[in-house]
């Protein structure tokens, strides 16, 4: 670190190897983001699941791509969000699911068995 008088160090920079790539966000990363959010706006609707499950299985592919990349490829913000909206995606889902249950078990369970006749029939 090089200090001049009345000046705010400086501190060196580490120097890239010319036939070093450019960072670059990753595609997956964009991806898992989309597919994560139409999970999560239709996950009430049990149609999210599918776009939810693949969100979480392409993040897993793109984080293991990022790490091998040794940094050059970007996007975990992009990732975190979009796996995180896939989760929504199927809590809401899973939320669905058993209130149409419950909703399914009460009613049958409130359905009179057998015939329903007048009060005045013998």
């Amino acid at each position: 670190m090089t200090t001049v008088p009345g000046q705010v160090p400086v501190v060196p920079q580490a120097h890239r190897h010319p036939h070093d790539p450019e960072p670059v966000r990753s595609t997956k990363a964009r991806a898992v983001f989309a597919l994560g959010l139409i999970g999560a706006l239709t996950g009430f609707f049990v149609g999210g699941v599918v776009p939810a499950t693949l969100a979480l299985t392409l993040a897993r592919q793109a984080r293991r791509e990022a790490y091998a990349s040794g940094g050059y490829l970007t996007g975990a913000d992009w990732l975190r969000r979009g796996e995180r909206l896939a989760r929504i995606g199927l809590v809401l889902t899973a939320f669905a699911v058993v209130a149409a249950v419950v909703v399914g078990v009460l009613r049958h369970a409130d359905a009179s068995f057998g015939h329903d006749f007048a009060p005045n029939f013998d």
